[in-house]
């Protein structure tokens, strides 16, 4: 009997032994690990408040009408420039090709009016010619008419040659003012074939500004990606009719890239400068670190900025830290498995 006891007792020793030991390294690990957290709680400012932020904008139509053709698939990676879908053109086509007609007529009647400014210009010419030939008749009749009356006076010319010679003075002066007249009639048809020049030309500007419309609302129907990224979730189908202005997709913005926002408390703050790195893990790849820089602290609390900030005049006063947002430059070559929305957590060490 005195044999088991002793067995016993052994086996006691050892288990207290083993259990003494297992406290002590359980107590060390809980040492180490107070004494880590303590040195990181006093090194670094860290906040769980950050997501993953992009430029998600809507891709809206330009024209109405019916969906022809959509070439891209939800979550499709698109290049700028390439086609996402196409809308049915053919009224507009028709606009446009009654306004290059309309454009077309406008100029053909200008060309009339010059070649009618042209002629007016010729006729004119050739009137004025004509006034100093008349002139000239004019003068020489005048003449005649003096020497004649000299000669009858002196009664070496009949009173028939006098006549005549008054006649043929009366022609010449009817001759002259008919050309002054013509003169000034083809001078006036110039200046009203002028005139009417000006009102077409001004027609012709408004019909090539219309004409560039339609040209414009023909290629609002072939709708484009305005840069690359990555298409969201599609909501039309083929068919469907859209209205100018309808939000037909939303795409995120690669050439932007990502960032992240995080939202510090205001007791944080005093140690953050702009341009200092801080470090990034994800909810969603937690394993993954990813190095960053603060771009900008924003200028509010994010509670200003929304749509019914908080007023403590009313006397419901319970004081809380407030956030300010602080936006976070990434790497996106190294954070390419990022998408916007994600949950992240940001470390910033302390100055």
């Amino acid at each position: 009997m005195n044999k088991h006891i002793n067995t016993y007792t052994a086996t006691d020793k050892l288990i207290t032994k083993i259990t003494t030991w297992i406290a002590g390294i359980v107590a060390a690990g809980l040492l180490v690990w107070g004494i880590v957290t303590l040195v990181h709680l006093y090194s670094y400012e860290e906040t769980d408040d950050a997501q993953v932020e992009a430029y998600i904008n809507p891709i809206t139509a330009r024209v109405s009408g019916f969906i022809k053709e959509i070439r891209y698939d939800e979550n499709q990676d698109v290049k700028k420039g390439d086609t996402l879908l196409v809308i049915d053109n053919r009224e507009y086509q028709i606009q446009q090709e009654e306004a290059g007609a309309g454009l077309q007529n406008a100029r053909e009647q200008v060309s009339v009016l010059q070649s009618n400014v042209e002629t007016a210009a010729k006729i004119a010419e050739v009137n004025k010619v004509q006034i100093t030939a008349t002139k000239a008749k004019l003068v020489k009749a005048e003449q005649e008419f003096d020497r004649f009356t000299k000669l009858y006076e002196a009664e070496s010319a009949t009173k028939q040659q006098l006549e005549n010679v008054q006649s043929a003075l009366d022609v010449a002066r009817s001759d002259y003012q008919a050309s002054l007249n013509n003169y000034q009639a083809s001078l006036s048809k110039v200046n009203d074939s002028r005139s009417q020049i000006s009102p077409v030309l001004s027609e012709i500007k408004r019909r090539e500004l219309v004409l560039q419309r339609n040209k414009l609302d023909v290629s609002y129907t072939v709708v484009t990606a305005p840069y690359d990224g990555k298409m969201g979730k599609r909501t039309i189908q083929p068919g469907q009719q859209i209205q100018l202005g309808q939000t037909l997709a939303y795409i995120v913005d690669k050439e932007t890239g990502l960032w992240v926002v995080a939202n510090f408390k205001e007791t944080q703050l005093h140690n953050m400068r702009i341009g200092e790195g801080v470090e990034i893990t994800t909810d969603a790849y937690p394993d993954r670190k990813i190095k960053g820089e603060i771009l900008s602290l924003s200028p509010a609390t994010g509670s200003r900025f929304s749509l019914l900030p908080p007023d403590n005049s009313t006397g419901n006063f319970v004081k809380i830290a407030q956030r300010i947002p602080v936006k976070i430059k990434i790497d996106n070559k190294a954070a390419d498995f990022l998408s916007a929305g994600m949950n992240a957590s940001v470390t910033v060490p302390k100055n």
